[in-house]
């Protein structure tokens, strides 16, 4: 029996490509397709076909799908227009004859949300399984690797301001997804959604007492209210856009504890546990303590 052809798109960024490279690791004997808008930049892959994919060019996506049997849309962070590019790649899909769609989806989409952007992954969802093709829809919590932006300045000033509360996050690193991903891939859809998970949710001082001890200077953490944070966020400079739709976004969804189921979605579809927050830290001690 001929193994399906595999078709991993957005093969570009980090997690693509560790997808493509997860698939060669675990021997798959089928084709393995990469698509990405750039061929030049993703370069030479060993056994793997280079097309070039872009969601906003329907026809073309649809041309580069032929012959895909299984295909891993990898969300866009083209926050404002990611739906439509979405639709355009459930649509190519169709169009071209796969017949299983793989999705990253974020945690807890369902109105009401505090992200912004939580419609545009709930509309993707609901454009899959209107589709008729087979899927996997993947809701990925938060990188941990994200907290590697804002640790190393709160390990410097001694403190971590945040509105989250008692709120919980059960983190899981991009090593973990693109585990999820490629193990989603490797077997025939179930029109299933998965919460892709880290083993344990945590809250803000559970996560600094961590940092605290790994990079053996102390954190303090001092709650303050979403405005108080945004306040705090816009003095030191950052911009508008992100202090709205991440920063005091991500603290609100995670007091209102939308991010804090804690699944074995990783292991189930991989067969390994998934890493710890720890464990992720200690491996990037240098980016934590802020030094190269």
């Amino acid at each position: 029996m001929t193994e399906p052809t595999l078709f991993v798109g957005g093969a570009g960024g980090k997690l693509g490509r560790r997808v493509v490279e997860l698939l060669r690791e675990r021997g798959y004997a089928g084709r393995i397709v990469a698509g990405t808008r750039d061929p030049d930049k993703l370069g030479k892959l060993d056994g793997v076909e280079v097309r070039r994919a872009d969601y906003t060019d329907p026809a073309g996506l649809a041309a580069a799908l032929a012959g895909a049997d299984r295909f891993l849309i990898i969300s866009t962070d083209q926050i404002g227009t990611r739906l439509a590019n979405h639709l355009n790649a459930v649509a190519a899909a169709k169009s071209a004859g796969v017949t299983e769609l793989v999705y990253t989806s974020m945690p807890a989409p369902e109105a009401p949300s505090a992200i912004s952007f939580a419609p545009e992954h709930l509309g993707t969802e609901e454009a899959i399984k209107a589709s008729g093709l087979g899927y996997t829809i993947l809701r990925m919590t938060w990188y941990t690797e994200n907290l590697l932006g804002s640790l190393p300045g709160a390990l410097a000033r001694g403190q971590w301001y945040t509105s989250a509360g008692e709120g919980r996050v059960s983190y899981v690193s991009r090593e973990d997804c693109a585990r999820a991903a490629a193990g989603a891939l490797l077997r025939p859809a179930a029109n299933r959604t998965y919460t892709i998970t880290g083993p344990a949710a945590l809250t803000t001082r559970e996560i600094a007492a961590e940092a605290s001890r790994i990079a053996g200077r102390p954190i303090a953490v001092v709650d303050v209210t979403d405005d108080q944070l945004a306040a705090g966020a816009k003095a030191a400079g950052v911009p508008d856009f992100v202090i709205e739709h991440f920063i005091v976004a991500f603290d609100r969804n995670t007091r209102e504890r939308k991010v804090e189921a804690v699944t074995d979605a990783v292991e189930s579809l991989w067969g390994e546990k998934p890493m710890s927050v720890a464990d992720v830290l200690a491996a990037n001690r240098a980016a934590l303590l802020g030094t190269p």
